[in-house]
């Protein structure tokens, strides 16, 4: 019963901090977008990682983080791995392409791709800063890119309380941490905590860094691809899009 509570909490905070992104980005704003080529890239690793697992067996022992094995590069090749089954395995990549799109489309390429490296290695160092060496507050059991991606997903939920001002979205973006913090003295969920890590730093570099950042790039100039580019291929999604559209303007 304890893992039944623990797995949906921790998809019930991923939910909330997807709701929180893409109301940042804008839902409407999406098929005008271009295509995340960085997120694109960051899937394609993650996606490599998986298959080097499936073809050769010695993959976990040569990449990911079992500290009683030597190798400065296990830190970062072992969000690549995963080690949570296929179901597991499925919903880190899933909300990994999720989030690393909304987070370039917000933040940019080169920034996204920062604020994902932080995620992989600022928990660490957080845990030896408050003497917390035995046990670790990153959700990453040995291999895993979820502490990465909840990471990356608090720091949207940061851009959108303080770029808004609208009641209920301030609320959504604030119920990110909120609901971290509970989950980590309730459960000891690592995922929480890196929620708050995330928050803070996002929080911190729009705080500074926010004339420079220019989240609404793809709405004033059109990309040559967009997101809307793709769509039109599959005619249910374009459909579906178009629906949304006409919703809209009435």
């Amino acid at each position: 019963m304890g893992n039944v509570l623990f797995n949906l909490s921790t998809a019930a905070l991923m939910v909330l901090l997807f709701k929180a992104g893409v109301a940042l980005v804008g839902p409407d704003t999406i098929p005008q977008r271009r295509i995340p080529w960085t997120a694109v890239a960051v899937l394609t690793v993650a996606l490599t990682g998986v298959v080097t697992q499936l073809c050769w067996t010695g993959a976990m022992n040569a990449f990911d983080a079992e500290p009683a094995r030597s190798g400065w590069w296990r830190v970062i090749t072992s969000v690549f791995l995963q080690n949570g089954g296929f179901l597991g395995g499925a919903w880190n990549i899933v909300t990994l392409a999720a989030v690393a799109a909304l987070a370039e489309w917000f933040w940019g390429g080169p920034l996204m791709l920062a604020l994902f490296l932080a995620g992989i290695l600022l928990p660490q160092h957080v845990d030896a800063l408050f003497m917390e060496a035995s046990r670790s507050t990153d959700p990453r059991n040995f291999a895993g890119s979820s502490g990465a991606t909840y990471f990356l997903a608090a720091t949207l939920a940061a851009g959108l309380l303080l770029r808004t001002r609208n009641g209920k979205e301030r609320l959504l973006a604030v119920s990110a941490p909120v609901l971290g913090l509970a989950m980590w003295f309730a459960q000891e969920n690592g995922h929480g905590l890196v929620v708050v890590y995330g928050f803070v730093l996002g929080a911190l570099v729009w705080g500074l860094g926010h004339r420079l950042i220019r989240p609404d790039r793809d709405l004033e100039k059109a990309p040559r691809v967009a997101v809307s580019t793709l769509t039109a291929s599959f005619p249910l999604v374009s459909r579906r899009w178009s629906a949304g559209d006409s919703n809209t303007s009435a």
